[in-house]
């Protein structure tokens, strides 16, 4: 393609590149996420805009705004994805030749810390730890199968109707089969298709329709749940083969507080020996010799992460055995 034609009609449609950011801790036991406010008052992720004549960096100009807006210094990051679809920082039309497009490059960043949202008013920003599952209920399956799916499955089911296609689609992603099993790394694909059902807030919001019967979920501020449920999707999927859990764990802690921490990111219950087996074989905890009785129970020995040397090797992450 011609360089002066593409430049001339990126100039004319204008470009904007924003930065997201999805920063997840673990607090009481449960993940949760950064969120601030976006002008229109719903919940958002930390996002700014990155301005090429001023910013080095992405990342540099990632950690500036999360800091200014939450007060949240950030620690390792990784990018997640390029999010840039037509319309998608608009509620109802797509961008016009007029208006910028928005493209937002999204980053994952894990923290075992996790100050109180006071902690930020008190410094006069306006953030929080939102609970994951409070925005995403139906991923919650540590319990079993949560109540929010006794409506939406019947819901779904009238959306498919007599197409094959749709109708396999909500069959594997919510494993209404007798023997199928729950994905639960296919985060993104379920909102997707929940969106495209109409059956979530920003669906009707975006297409200009009344909003659907509450769910007890929480919508977003443009696609920030996307983004979100992308972010989630990918931490599932590295908890596998990366030991990112310790990431999000304090410098010592019990068995029974990492498989929590396990369960509370895959939204599963996990076999307690099963799980325990695993951790051990993969050699990447050590005991301390020292007990805590915070767990309520009889004193449960605290153990620490086993770092590998630099050039080492690779590290493995904890296997999900079978739900108990």
């Amino acid at each position: 393609m011609d360089q002066g034609r593409t430049e001339a009609s990126s100039s004319h449609t204008g470009i904007r590149i924003g930065l997201s950011a999805v920063i997840i801790a673990l607090r009481d036991r449960e993940a949760a996420v950064l969120t601030t406010h976006a002008p229109d008052g719903a919940p958002a992720l930390p996002f700014g805009p990155f301005d090429p004549a001023r910013d080095r960096t992405f990342e540099l100009a990632l950690r500036a705004f999360v800091a200014d807006q939450t007060g949240f210094p950030l620690g390792f990051v990784e990018q997640l994805y390029t999010f840039g679809d037509l319309g998608r920082a608009a509620p109802r039309a797509t961008p016009g030749p007029d208006r910028a497009r928005e493209i937002s490059v999204g980053y994952l960043a894990l923290t075992a810390d996790a100050p109180d949202g006071p902690g930020f008013s008190a410094s006069g920003r306006d953030a929080a730890w939102t609970p994951i599952f409070q925005i995403f209920p139906w991923e919650d399956q540590r319990r079993g199968r949560p109540p929010v799916l006794a409506r939406l499955i019947p819901a779904l089911t009238a959306w498919a109707g007599d197409d094959a296609a749709r109708r396999g689609r909500v069959e594997a992603l919510f494993a209404l089969a007798p023997d199928a099993r729950w994905n639960e790394e296919r985060v993104l694909d379920r909102y997707e298709l929940l969106y495209e059902a109409g059956l979530v807030e920003e669906s009707a919001r975006d297409n200009g329709r009344p909003p659907p019967a509450a769910l007890g979920d929480r919508p977003m501020t443009s696609d920030h749940r996307r983004i979100l449920a992308t972010g989630v999707a990918r931490l599932r999927s590295k908890l596998k083969y990366r030991p990112v859990l310790f990431d999000l764990t304090p410098e010592t802690f019990t068995l029974s507080a990492l498989q929590a921490a396990a369960e509370s990111v895959a939204g599963l219950s996990l076999h307690k020996q099963n799980f325990r087996r695993g951790v051990e074989r993969t050699g990447l905890v050590q005991p301390t010799g020292v007990f805590t009785s915070d767990t309520g129970g009889r004193p449960a020995e605290l153990f620490r992460h086993i770092r590998p040397e630099p050039g080492g090797g690779v590290a493995f992450g904890l296997s999900l055995p079978g739900q108990r």
